[in-house]
């Protein structure tokens, strides 16, 4: 190609790529021009206009050795690729917020542009013209850059970055181009490419360099200096000085190779200490992915991993990891021993390539491992599990990665020891001494520690080997010289090792340092992602360049051509003309796309600061958004894409502001004066109603409030709106809304929203707000404290008092909001006084029927209520004659001396003994005085603490089975003591009377004084009329029974047997005897040849022996 030719070619390109840079502002875009106009067979001179790229490389290459040119080269990319950012942020149509300035304290800038010649020069081209103390920026009367000019020298810094990029790799088309710019580039008319130097990670062929110095003539050296390398570069394989195999490569004398003899021995001059030299990297072969030592003997397909032997065995003894699928690798064979550094067999210990016996355990190079059974043994069985050091042997523990004495690494292989020389006067062969630097006991006589090379406080100091002695130099050129040794290198695995510790204690610290400004870890890892390679802080590019890489990831997400295939989880770049690529990027979204910082940097550190990863995910993140948007009813694009770029991307915020102007129209009207209507659920406008519910009942979506209004809208309901709307809000299910909507009050069997039902905690049943008042209120105010059950179910059983306490402590939570003030304190008041009943001090009073705690001594005691006394043990009204006198013997003194007393004979005794109405008893429970009514049923409850009990003997009434053994009986039932009204009551008076008579117990018979004879007049209470009245009882009387009917004088006659404690068994006969032993479990076994007459006296002497009953009323 002509250069006419190429230069219509040139303007062409550039005026496409013009075009292109000044509409999108995305480098990706004029990505192939850029190619083209850097391949073009032109000079820089011609090529560029704009920017003076001869002076820029000239400046930059001037007076530097080929090593230092590569280096100034490389850092001259760098600088190019960061003004490229520049020129692009200026020409995107969405420039970044601080485009005006340049900051000179910017480390990125100061490393890259400030760190070459001719940088600021560009930015002048930019526009950046005015001066600052920190910077430079625009004029002020500028208020927009120049985009036509921008764009143009943006392409040529683009283009002179991908020329300068194509030399270094030596892949440029036309390098005659640069022969007078740029030294040691060209010699004559081809390119050297004898000495080809592959860096650190260039090892699979990435980036060659190939660049080699001319030939010079080959002088011999004078006497008397040292021989100086030959001039004439030799292949790489041998050594410049000796020949033989190299293994270094000195940059600094024109990429000279060396072998470790020559070069330790060239490089000794002051002169050349410094020069820089890299290793010849060999063809590594395969290793372990884990040790990275070892060659590899195992592919696991689960894990994709290859490993060696030894760490294939500790890596698969996890429990998880024993089913993985393993294939074994036979390594084929070498002809010949490896040259790089090898593992011994038997320690592990990696030696020097040159070593032939292992400097730990001094066995060959080719001896034969260990055995399998000692291997499998040295494996611990999980890593999980306790392991020692190699080093130290310190027991750590098994989830600590390094040491914690010597700071090794787990899987570090023992350290090597430099094996001494015998000494005389040593240790004895069989001696064996603890090593006081790492207590390792070392069996063999050795003059320093196996594990540590710490020396032998017992061992003199061991001579130094003679490898390691300084040898003469010899100056006498006719003396044939010998190749030099080597000095001893420093050990590979233990150099390793140190470089991953400093490496992860520095990520720590930068981790840490990040966490106190506020940074996390993620953004720590994605800034060394991309900074890694320079010194710069994280935190200081997180600040200063983050800003910048998001508006430039903003930008390239905003211009990239991309289709979205229906069914594809990623993206697709789609190649054509600038049309269809148009076409696509408005299918994807929609116009020109507004994006923020917020969503590019989570898709940043989601990619893992890889900036095409985070265009991607930048792209489907804004894309499904965008989806959720338009499916709740906003179709229109640009106001979707401002709505999620003004709330950084978050769908939530977005939607509020999407939904702002909707509702401004409601909240004018909410803030007028005027009474807002009724929501009608048959309104027209559908819309509208839903909007209002969302405003006036927080409904959480708008699906919720069409299915309120269509609850509302179905034939026959009654249902309020808030009651739906208070079932909607706590599910979406329409079949589990209806249910929550019709329940029926067992009580008054209405139809009522869950809302309004009220249950106990105690059980499932559900009653209405009304109900539950109702039944509490009456419960509280007519009832005792033990109905205050739930009315359904009458749970729960309050007799136990843990669960009563529990029951009482939650129900006065929900008595506090429903009952009125006065019915809630009247229920605390009977609270405390059913609490107080369990004090043995608290007292009834026998005249008002209030309570309260004595805690005095004296019988008198005064009622704080009525002020009037009573007896504290007899519970009887105190009458001065009481004083100091008990109450069986001022009874007795009333018998005896009190006219009133001895006037109402039998009346009086009946009333003292509880059997007419008048008189006051208590219950056996709680000591509750009230007025007990013989001569009926005589199973009682009591009306204050619903104890259910016997009236003749006081034991208790049990519903259910019993305590008692042996007792079968499952319903209500009680155990009633042999001398209890239950049973005397069904025998004759004649019977009781001749009880009485064979003890010597007086009783009447004939009625007392002014008494009726015709009927009987013992008061009873009667329920007449819907009342209960005191009426006599009125039963006709008999003859010889006191004028008392027969119930009644039976229960005189039982009162006098119980007040005497008088045993009924000897009445009884064989029949009422055997019953008897039966009921109290008395053996009736009869004996052999044992008659009636002894066996009635046997089974009455041991019936006797069960006492009468505890609680029965006797005569005090």
């Amino acid at each position: 190609m002509s250069s006419s030719q190429a230069s219509v070619q040139l303007e062409e390109v550039r005026r496409r790529a013009q075009s292109l840079l000044s509409s999108s502002g995305s480098a990706q875009d004029v990505k192939a021009e850029v190619q083209i106009m850097a391949g073009l067979p032109l000079p820089p001179s011609e090529k560029y206009r704009h920017l003076a790229a001869e002076a820029m490389l000239m400046e930059n290459t001037a007076a530097l050795n080929r090593q230092e040119i590569l280096e100034s080269l490389t850092q001259l990319v760098k600088a190019l690729s960061i003004l490229e950012k520049y020129g692009c942020n200026l020409v995107t149509p969405t420039r970044p917020r601080y485009w005006r300035s340049v900051k000179h304290n910017n480390p990125v800038f100061r490393t890259t542009v400030d760190a070459i010649k001719g940088g600021r020069r560009v930015l002048f081209l930019y526009g950046y013209t005015n001066q600052q103390i920190d910077g430079l920026s625009f004029p002020d009367d500028a208020s927009e850059p120049d985009t036509e000019k921008v764009a143009v020298v943006t392409l040529e810094v683009m283009t002179l970055r991908a020329e300068v990029d194509m030399v270094i790799k030596g892949t440029h088309p036309h390098l005659e181009s640069f022969k007078d710019i740029i030294p040691f580039v060209i010699q004559q008319d081809k390119l050297l490419c004898d000495a080809a130097v592959i860096l650190p990670g260039e090892e699979h062929g990435d980036k060659p360099l190939a660049l080699s110095s001319p030939a010079k003539p080959t002088q011999p050296p004078t006497h008397g200096q040292s021989p100086k390398p030959s001039t004439v570069s030799p292949p790489a394989s041998e050594c410049n000085l000796c020949g033989g195999t190299s293994s270094v490569l000195c940059l600094s004398c024109d990429l000279r190779p060396f072998c470790d003899a020559c070069d330790d021995l060239f490089h000794r001059h002051p002169s050349r200490a410094n020069h820089k030299r890299d290793k010849i990297q060999k063809t590594k072969p395969d290793t372990c992915s884990l040790c990275g030592i070892s060659s590899v003997n195992t592919h696991c397909s689960t894990c994709v991993q290859r490993l060696c032997q030894k760490c294939d065995q500790l890596f698969h003894s996890h429990p998880d990891r024993k089913g993985h699928n393993r294939t074994v690798i036979t390594p084929a064979k070498m002809s010949s021993p490896s040259l790089s550094p090898w593992e011994c067999g038997h320690c592990t210990t990696v030696n020097e390539m040159r070593a032939v016996l292992c400097v730990t355990c001094e066995r060959p190079r080719l001896a034969a491992a260990a055995s399998s059974v000692q291997e499998d043994s040295l494996v611990p069985p999980s890593p999980n599990t306790e392991w020692q050091c190699k080093s130290c042997t310190v027991v750590n523990q098994g989830s600590s990665i390094l040491c914690e004495v010597c700071e090794r690494p787990r899987l570090a292989t023992r350290p090597p020891t430099t094996p001494a020389p015998p000494i005389a006067g040593s240790l004895p062969a069989t001696a064996k001494w603890t090593c006081q630097f790492c207590t390792y006991v070392n069996a063999t006589a050795t003059s320093v520690c196996e594990m540590c090379n710490f020396p032998c406080k017992d061992s003199p100091a061991a001579p130094v080997p003679p490898l390691l002695l300084p040898t003469p130099v010899t100056k006498d050129p006719a003396q044939t010289p010998t190749k030099p040794q080597p000095k001893p290198r420093v050990n590979l695995e233990q150099k390793r090792q140190m470089l991953m510790r400093e490496d992860g204690l520095k990520l720590i610290h930068q981790i840490r340092e990040a966490e106190k400004h506020g940074v996390s870890p993620e953004e720590v890892y994605a800034a060394l992602c991309i900074s890694g390679g320079s010194n710069i802080n994280p935190c200081d590019w997180l600040a200063s360049e983050l800003p910048h890489l998001l508006d430039e990831i903003c930008a390239m997400a905003a211009s990239v051509q991309q289709n979205y295939k229906p069914g594809d989880s990623g993206t697709q770049q789609v190649e054509g003309n600038a049309e269809s690529s148009e076409h696509s990027r408005r299918d994807v979204t929609g116009g020109g796309v507004k994006l923020s910082r917020a969503e590019a940097k989570l898709a940043w550190l989601a990619a893992g600061g890889d900036t095409e990863r985070a265009v991607r995910q930048l792209l489907r993140d804004r894309q499904a958004k965008m989806r959720e948007l338009h499916s709740l009813g906003f179709p229109d694009v640009s106001h979707c894409e401002e709505a999620l770029r003004q709330s950084g991307g978050e769908v939530k915020g977005a939607l509020s502001l999407l939904q702002r102007p909707l509702l401004e129209p409601f909240h004018q009207r909410i803030w007028s004066d005027q009474p807002e209507p009724p929501i009608d659920p048959k309104h027209p406008d559908k819309q509208r109603m839903c909007r209002r519910l969302l405003a006036l009942y927080d409904l959480p979506s708008w699906g919720r409030c069409e299915l309120v209004l269509s609850l509302l809208q179905e034939p026959g309901v009654s249902y309020s709106l808030e009651d739906v709307v208070q079932a909607v809000k706590e599910s979406h299910d329409k079949d589990f809304i209806r249910r929550l909507l019709n329940n029926e009050c067992p009580c008054c069997l209405s139809i009522f929203p869950l809302s309004k039902m009220q249950s106990l905690t105690s059980c499932q049943c559900s009653v209405c707000h009304d109900c539950f008042r109702q039944h509490f209120t009456i419960a509280v105010r007519d009832k005792h404290i033990r109905d205050m059950v739930c009315p359904v179910c009458s749970g729960p059983d309050i007799n136990d008092p843990e669960q009563l306490d529990s029951y009482f402590s939650t129900l006065d939570i929900q008595l506090r909001d429903c009952l009125e003030l006065d019915v809630y304190d009247l229920y605390h008041k009977k609270l405390t006084e059913h609490a107080l009943m369990k004090d043995p001090k608290f007292l009834w009073c026998c005249h008002c029927t209030s309570g309260f705690i004595y805690d005095g001594d004296q019988l008198k005691v005064t009622c704080p209520s009525c002020r009037k006394s009573f007896c504290a043990q007899c519970k009887k009204p105190w009458e001065p004659q009481h004083q100091d006198l008990s109450c069986e013997q001022f009874q007795q003194w009333k018998r005896e001396n009190d006219p009133e007393y001895q006037r109402q004979g039998l009346a009086g005794y009946l009333r003292d003994n509880g059997i007419t109405s008048l008189s006051v008893s208590a219950c056996p429970h709680c000591r509750f005085q009230y007025a007990l009514t013989k001569g009926g049923c005589m199973h009682f409850s009591c009306s204050q603490c619903r104890y259910q009990f016997c009236s003749g003997c006081n034991n208790p009434f049990h519903k259910t089975a019993c305590k008692t053994p042996q007792c079968k009986i499952a319903g209500l039932h009680a155990h009633h003591p042999r001398d209890c009204l239950f049973y005397l009551r069904d025998w004759d008076p004649s019977r009781l009377q001749a009880l009485l008579q064979k003890y010597g117990v007086e009783f009447n018979t004939d009625p007392s004084n002014g008494a009726q004879t015709d009927a009987c007049g013992v008061m009873e209470q009667k329920d007449e009329g819907g009342q209960q009245i005191d009426s006599p009882c009125g039963i006709q009387t008999q003859p010889g029974q006191a004028g008392l009917c027969e119930k009644h004088y039976k229960e005189y006659l039982v009162s006098l047997i119980n007040g005497h404690s008088l045993d009924p068994a000897p009445l009884y006969d064989l029949q009422d005897l055997a019953v008897a032993c039966d009921r109290y479990q008395v053996d009736k076994q009869k004996g052999e040849n044992e008659d009636d007459n002894a066996y009635h006296t046997r089974l009455l002497q041991k019936l006797m022996e069960v006492p009468l009953g505890e609680k029965v009323p006797r005569n005090k």
